[in-house]
């Protein structure tokens, strides 16, 4: 992808994001209702795949196709590593999290 100056000011946007509420809120405006659950579905299908869970049991709980699981699971193991930084991220944070009672 060439991450010319418009996508740079999406990233940027991004980046400005302080809460939960704020990232929300943007989300919303930016997307349908139908792409932000495309996409949290496949966050989900890229962290269950890092846990070892069978296609099948992926497809249940997403709704997605094998060949929607098969490519989360392509880009999960040979993207840019995007997934696996998130998914890292997200589990150091809930950690943190757990070990000070506020999850």
């Amino acid at each position: 992808m060439d991450w010319n100056k418009k996508n740079k000011r999406l990233i940027q946007a991004i980046l400005a994001l302080e809460t939960q509420d704020e990232a929300r809120r943007f989300l919303r405006d930016l997307m349908t209702r139908n792409e932000i659950e495309e996409f949290s579905k496949r966050l989900q299908a890229a962290e269950l795949l890092s846990q070892n869970f069978s296609y099948f049991e992926i497809e249940t709980r997403t709704g997605f196709s094998s060949t929607t699981v098969a490519r989360v699971s392509k880009w999960l193991n040979k993207g840019m590593g995007g997934y696996k930084m998130i998914i890292n991220k997200m589990h150091h944070h809930n950690s943190i999290q757990a070990e000070r009672g506020l999850s």
